[in-house]
């Protein structure tokens, strides 16, 4: 049997009140929220990891406050996934060598984390999956969502998840099965930060007409056992500067949680210029600093994760709502980019988005548009947050980091004493595709080689985030025009993706080295982390993520 034959096969079919995609934060408090508010309602959740909290990464400092709202005894529960309550704020200015601690004082008091919690939201994803499925809501790990379904009329009917077995060169293996199709009177996308599914719906409907383009940010994490010495449990440290320099958006961050555990993270804005600037390197280089890397000396480092970051913010949030669903948590764009926090969010819109969907559903509807969803999120815990902070990503990438970040403290207070801003709204600018420079108008950056102590390379990272795929299957990274890399994005900007990529996917390579003849671009989908930057950052908008077989990818231990 020829492919075309095989997927010419009807898939077998199952029909849910709701459907939603992704068990992150979003997803299953939409998931526990729709239960609780009508136990009859039929929920499923889709996740691509292989297991719930296989695919989440974050910091991650945890504002409680949608878990309080969500399930309010969490705290009094034995398997309660929080623990470390934070106990000190840190920040620095980083030069090379040396550092300026900033007062506490100083800091708009959104900016302080007492009373937020330090640990893994993989944990936290996995203790509100146990709450869901005590509702009775169906969770299928290992199945991608990889097709949106339509009705007659354009709206979304559900989704299909991919098919398993098509081999590498496009034909049937012998393991070959058919995707399924979940079908819903209502779907929810909430796949996290440029979700596959949420880009066609976007495009498909519209939805970011009228608003900013999207910003992003890439963010870097390692989760390290310290000696117990340098620990320093319920410590909260954000830096920004060095390694970075002025015109390049970032910063980073040390959390010390539960027993001995330091999480060490890096963030670099996608908006950069530099086509040779590595965010992956550039990690490791900040390690390096001797403010930083003190606190890893004697340590050992565990697991390594990578993953895109939305950071437009207010202005960027797309229409929520399309017929027959809406974009919930990080598919939205709900993060709070100076407070580097979204879980939150996530949790909220997605309780806000059950609690719309549950008199729709009483009310006999199916396959609307619910705008009021996406009419009261601004009036919501969610739009306030984001409203008082939604200058700073602006200001800092028009007037780089010294001056961008000060006024951008500024724009802060004067949001939160008086609920203004002498700004107005400020706009983003371009898409971080249009911001990289040819190589001709920039200083090449150069990288020290990794100690192996305390910074790494790409392939023996990649290793700690146990990130697996079935080798022989179709690249889920597709190509719109294969001659682009090697005959645009080669000569013009050094072809950034091999720099991108936190993973060691893309390379260029040469019959001879040294002459540099015959280039090649390979792609090495096996190693992929799934963090979504190659479609975000490659010039030509020539690469389009999609989802692999279901349960490949990343397996996130504790991050």
């Amino acid at each position: 049997m020829d492919l075309k034959e095989a997927q010419s096969e009807p898939r077998e079919s199952m029909d849910y009140d709701v459907v939603i995609v992704g068990a992150g934060p979003a997803g299953l408090a939409a998931a526990i929220r729709l239960k609780q508010l009508d136990e009859n309602i039929s929920v499923v959740v889709v996740e691509k990891g292989a297991e719930v909290g296989a695919h989440i990464l974050s910091g991650a400092v945890i504002d409680p406050i949608g878990l309080d709202r969500l399930v309010p005894d969490w705290r009094q529960d034995p398997e309660r996934p929080l623990t470390t309550e934070v106990k000190e704020d840190v920040f620095y200015f980083l030069t090379q060598p040396n550092g300026i601690r900033l007062p506490n004082f100083g800091m708009p008091s959104l900016m302080n984390n007492h009373g937020n919690f330090v640990g893994s939201l993989g944990l936290v994803a996995k203790f509100l999956a146990g709450r869901a499925e005590a509702l009775g809501v169906e969770i299928y790990p290992g199945f991608a969502a990889a097709e949106l379904l339509y009705n007659e009329d354009g709206s979304v009917a559900g989704i299909a998840t991919g098919d398993m077995g098509i081999a590498k060169d496009g034909t049937v293996s012998d393991r070959f099965t058919r995707g399924m199709e979940l079908r819903g009177r209502y779907t929810l996308l909430g796949e996290g930060a440029r979700g596959s599914l949420s880009k066609i719906a976007i495009k498909k409907y519209g939805l970011d007409a009228g608003r900013e383009p999207q910003k992003y940010g890439i963010g870097l994490k390692e989760l390290w056992q310290v000696k117990p010495e340098k620990f320093h449990k319920g410590r909260v440290q954000h830096s920004f500067g060095w390694p970075l320099d002025n015109r390049t958006g970032g910063g980073s961050f040390l959390y010390h949680f539960d027993d001995n555990l330091v999480a060490v993270g890096f963030v670099v804005h996608l908006n950069y210029e530099n086509p040779t600037l590595s965010p992956f390197d550039e990690f490791q280089r900040f390690k390096t600093h001797p403010l930083i890397r003190d606190t890893f000396e004697g340590g050992k480092r565990i697991s390594y994760g990578s993953r895109a970051i939305t950071e437009g913010g207010f202005q960027s949030v797309p229409k929520l709502t399309f017929p027959g669903g809406a974009l919930i948590g990080c598919a939205a764009g709900f993060v709070n980019v100076p407070r580097i926090k979204g879980s939150h969010n996530a949790v909220l819109s997605g309780m806000l988005a059950a609690e719309k969907l549950v008199p729709a559903l009483q009310a006999g509807r199916s396959h609307d548009e619910v705008v009021e969803i996406e009419n009261e999120w601004r009036d919501s815990a969610i739009g306030k947050d984001l409203k008082r902070v939604r200058n700073v990503k602006p200001l800092w990438s028009k007037f780089g980091t010294l001056v961008g970040i000060g006024l951008g403290g500024i724009d802060m207070w004067l949001n939160q004493l008086f609920g203004w801003s002498p700004f107005g709204t400020l706009k983003h600018g371009k898409p971080d595709y249009a911001t990289l420079k040819p190589l001709a108008e920039v200083t090449p950056i150069t990288y020290p080689k990794p100690d192996g102590k305390i910074s790494f390379d790409k392939l023996s990272s990649v290793f700690l985030s146990s990130t697996n795929h079935e080798e022989d299957q179709p690249a889920h990274l597709k190509l719109t025009d294969p001659s682009i890399p090697i005959a645009k994005n080669l000569p013009v900007y050094g072809e950034p993706a091999r720099l991108y990529c936190p993973a060691g996917v893309y390379e260029v390579v040469y019959d001879d080295a040294e002459a540099k003849t015959n280039p090649r671009f390979v792609i090495n989908a096996q190693n992929c982390v799934h963090c979504k930057t190659c479609d975000i950052k490659d010039p030509a908008q020539n690469i389009t993520w999609t989802v692999p077989e279901g349960g490949g990818g990343p397996g996130y231990a504790n991050m």
